[in-house]
């Protein structure tokens, strides 16, 4: 069995106007998130885990350049309920943040296994509607990325 690298990225899609994007998983429902994904490899830069991610989970296509590097990550217990996708021991992963502005709510395009719904919400919605408190605090963070004031 291949483990997964308890490295990974949270990428934050949005829009000026401070929609953000929310995918439910297909093996948990009524969890929704962000755009998350592991490492490939312990090579792979994590702007390309980021924007392979992107592509997977949402058929995206996010440049190096599109992608916001936000320069945080985050250290958290990997729910018990997935820890056997890590080597024997494994127990916290590392989250690193990015995140990718977009015009306007897009269509997006899920991979079945992986999501099922999709949803666009104000990003203080989403945060409430997130599972993951790396995920919450992210949004929450959201309106520093913003170009425009939020009331």
């Amino acid at each position: 069995m291949t483990y997964k690298i308890p490295e990974s990225v949270l990428v934050v899609i949005y829009t000026p106007a401070g929609l953000v994007l929310l995918i439910e998983r297909a093996d948990a429902p009524g969890y929704w998130q962000s755009v998350t994904g592991s490492r490939g490899t312990t090579e792979e830069p994590l702007w390309e885990t980021a924007r392979r991610e992107v592509a997977e989970e949402t058929g995206l296509c996010a440049t190096p350049e599109s992608l916001e590097d936000w320069k945080e990550a985050r250290v958290y217990e990997i729910y018990p309920r997935w820890r056997y996708r890590y080597a024997p021991g494994v127990t916290q992963n590392t989250e690193h943040r990015f995140g990718l502005v977009v015009p306007a709510p897009v269509s997006i395009t899920l991979c079945p296994r992986e999501h099922v719904r999709q949803v666009w919400l104000p990003w203080q919605e989403a945060a409430l509607q997130c599972f993951s408190w790396t995920n919450q605090e992210a949004l929450r963070d959201l309106p520093r990325h913003l170009s425009v004031t939020m009331c």
